[in-house]
């Protein structure tokens, strides 16, 4: 049941913070592992998750695989969306991340993390 997926991906810290970041556009493994200060391994294995959920799709560019959300699963689960949009800028560390995410962008300004979610 996909539902129960989606809901069982939520329950991650991590995962949330992840999701954070992605509503704000593409971003690679390397930048997520930069801008939230956890290992390459922890965020490659939370994208999975994420990606085996359906919540996350993925696109490789040149030698980059980027991440963002699903629009469609937004769609079909609205309070999906709801969380994502009004909850997680409630938590503390959610709102350090968009800044360090701001920081990045601003240090990094030609990167693919620039890039809107298509």
């Amino acid at each position: 049941m996909e539902i129960v997926q989606v809901m069982r991906a939520l329950g991650d810290e991590n995962r949330l913070r992840i999701l954070n970041l992605l509503q704000n556009g593409l971003l690679n493994v390397g930048e997520i592992e930069q801008i939230l200060g956890i290992s390459q391994s922890n965020v490659s294995r939370h994208l999975n998750r994420l990606k085996n959920s359906n919540i996350v799709i993925h696109e490789k560019r040149a030698q980059w695989v980027y991440y963002r959300i699903n629009q469609a699963i937004v769609s079909r689960y609205p309070l999906l969306g709801e969380i994502l949009q009004k909850e997680l800028d409630k938590i503390e560390q959610c709102r350090l991340d968009l800044e360090r995410l701001r920081e990045y962008r601003r240090n990094n300004p030609g990167g693919f993390a620039n890039t809107e979610p298509t």
